[in-house]
């Protein structure tokens, strides 16, 4: 799973995955911005990495400290659109699944690295191994799914450790290094990997602690879908520069983007905010009274979920539903038994019907126990997301309007993280889904494998839902292989969302996307929505080999 967090005041916005960090502090314009858009080398401005405050010269793809650019370089069996959960085959050209337990990547031929090495299967096996040897690199936990791998011919044929349909998808994003490279590797979690050999679209061009570039890779195996010759890549990208200073394409929410990024070039620079995973409130279940469902429906009725989202993310947003899926995104996976598509409406007088069940009732203007003591929950989130702050001080005023005495608590970053994990908090704001796969999401968001401490980790069952027949169903579409019976078990498990509240969904989390079409077309859009706009990750690579230069 990719894990959605909160803005911050010094940050334009981490979501889904990883962290796609840009800088708003107060910095001076760098030589790269003052060239405008794109130079007529055919070079792109992109913010995309940011230095803290400088860069460090760090291109190891396992490395939790790389350069975010590294994914531009070094390519993946196939690309997964996390919007919709489809594969574009790069370094495989497909795959097959003659069983529930096997899955036969095709690999491609006439690939080379960039040294002009010959890319093979064996380069594939190796990556693999190499991470089963070092499970420090194994950052998307392929070998919780393999039992064993081996070479035949063009192909690598995968064993599976269960029946496990959906690990396809997860083998499908491990990006590949080179063996005549990495065998001699001492230690790859270390190795900084200053001069990357990759089989992608560019490769590392120059490089300074304040701006590195990245130029064609001219032997790559798909060259003439790539249409940027080089990209620009400062370590200083505040909102300012990015609006004042001709970026072509930058990760970043802006408040007021129509009259600040749009007004800057109201003929080409464009935006595209789509749903990326759903922001919610978690409730502890190991904890009363958030373990009684009753309590948990009085909650999500007392809320009003449009303005929340507005006063949290300015109406780039929709209210989320509490179906557990990313809306439009997964439409066609929507269950018709759910009333209004999931969507639950403000019913002050329901919500008090439910805390009624609960054991409280209104007393004055407090809503009390049967002791007489005043309902009093604490919400936490991390300190510095502006965004979920704002979101969750709707929230205290609209339970403090039915009685609730609602604190906020801020911890940092780090200890947010750690508490989640160790399940140390009443209620939190998280994120969760965003996978483009309704089992990866629906697994994380409710199998009980996951609802034990996890440490710092930033994905799982933090509210600690377990029930025995929500895993038996999940088990059930790990396994099966055929869609039709797919949708009716996530109709079910679209049910306990909705039933049980395992999470209080609120809204979606966006993608803040940001581009000009002055120099270069192509952008992933609305009405093309063949990749999220996001700089992270590996579905750049989508996007860099469908641009084209404008006419």
């Amino acid at each position: 799973m990719k894990h959605l967090r909160g803005r911050s005041t010094r940050t334009a916005l981490a979501v889904i995955g990883i962290a796609a960090v840009l800088a708003t502090s107060a910095c001076s314009i760098n030589t790269a911005n003052n060239s405008g858009a794109s130079s007529a080398d055919g070079s792109m401005l992109v913010a995309a990495d940011n230095g803290s405050p400088t860069f460090e010269r760090n291109f190891n793809p396992f490395s939790t400290s790389k350069r975010v650019t590294a994914t531009y370089m070094y390519e993946p069996l196939q690309v997964i659109n996390t919007l919709d959960g489809e594969a574009t085959p790069f370094l495989a050209t497909g795959y097959t699944q003659p069983d529930a337990k096997t899955v036969v990547y095709t690999i491609r031929t006439g690939v080379k690295w960039s040294d002009g090495e010959d890319f093979t299967p064996a380069d594939v096996a190796f990556t693999f191994n190499l991470i089963k040897e070092t499970p420090a690199l194994d950052n998307k936990g392929m070998w919780q799914h393999i039992e064993s791998l081996e070479v035949d011919g063009d192909t690598v044929v995968f064993h599976l450790s269960s029946e496990d349909v959906p690990a396809a998808s997860i083998i499908d994003q491990q990006l590949i290094v080179p063996e005549h490279i990495w065998k001699d590797v001492e230690d790859p979690l270390t190795f900084t990997n200053e001069d990357p050999i990759a089989t992608g679209p560019y490769v590392l061009d120059t490089f300074t602690p304040n701006e590195y570039t990245l130029k064609k890779n001219e032997g790559y195996w798909q060259a003439d879908k790539v249409a940027v010759e080089k990209l620009v890549l400062p370590a200083a990208n505040s909102q300012l520069d990015v609006v004042n200073n001709g970026y072509d394409w930058a990760y970043a929410f802006i408040t007021d983007v129509d009259g600040t990024w749009v007004k800057a070039d109201e003929q080409h620079n464009k935006y595209w905010f789509p749903p990326g995973g759903t922001i919610a409130l978690v409730p502890n279940l190991t904890k009363a009274p958030y373990n009684d469902v009753n309590f948990r429906q009085g909650l999500s009725l007392a809320l009003d979920r449009d303005k929340i989202a507005t006063d949290a993310e300015q109406g780039y947003v929709e209210a989320a539903g509490q179906s557990g899926l990313l809306l439009p995104n997964q439409d066609a996976w929507l269950s018709a038994d759910l009333p209004n598509g999931g969507e639950v409406a403000q019913d002050a007088n329901a919500a008090l019907s439910a805390f009624e069940k609960a054991g409280y009732t209104m007393d004055g203007d407090k809503l009390v126990d049967a002791s007489g003591a005043q309902a009093s929950i604490n919400i936490m989130t991390a300190n510095g997301y502006t965004d979920w702050l704002q979101g969750l001080q709707t929230v205290q005023s609209q339970l403090g309007a039915i009685g609730i005495d609602v604190k906020l608590s801020q911890p940092q970053p780090a200890a947010y993280y750690e508490s989640l994990g160790n399940g140390d908090f009443d209620m939190a704001m998280t994120g969760f889904g965003g996978t483009g796969s309704v089992f990866q999401d629906m697994n994380l968001l409710l199998n009980s494998e996951f609802a034990t401490p996890l440490g710092t980790t930033t994905t799982g069952n933090f509210g600690r839902f377990s029930n025995a027949d929500t895993d038996a169903l999940l088990a059930r579409f790990k396994a099966s292989t055929d869609e039709a019976e797919q949708k009716t078990i996530a109709a079910e498990l679209e049910q306990t969302v909705y039933d049980q509240l395992p999470v209080i969904s609120m809204f979606y989390g966006g993608l803040w996307g940001l581009y000009s079409d002055a120099n270069y077309t192509g952008w992933p859009s609305a009405d093309d929505p063949y990749a999220p706009p996001n700089t992270y990750n590996s579905t750049p690579l989508l996007i860099l080999t469908n641009l084209e230069k404008a006419k």
